[in-house]
């Protein structure tokens, strides 16, 4: 993936966690990890490692806010982005 399209794959899911953020239901600092990063899709001077890292940040909490527990499909992708966020991060 070039890093334009990482970009934009970051912007698109910043929009879907402002939504999740919105609902009364998800729960308080779910999106911590992700904030604590501070690579947001407008800091294009970032490297495209630091993207990937808070793109799989974000698609972990994103799949915890979807899911109902662990072995529930959003659950298992939650489990997969944090293996793919710790492998990114070993990596920068």
């Amino acid at each position: 993936m070039h890093k334009d399209e990482l970009l934009e794959l970051h912007e698109q899911m910043v929009i879907i966690k402002n939504h999740f953020a919105a609902r009364e239901n998800v729960a308080d600092g779910l999106f911590d990890p992700y904030d604590q990063l501070a690579v947001e899709p407008s800091h294009v001077h970032k490297s495209k490692s630091e993207h990937k890292h808070a793109v799989f940040v974000l698609g972990n909490a994103l799949a915890a806010a979807m899911s109902e527990d662990e072995f529930s499909n959003a659950g298992r992708v939650g489990k997969r982005m944090k293996e793919l966020a710790d492998d990114a991060e070993s990596k920068l």
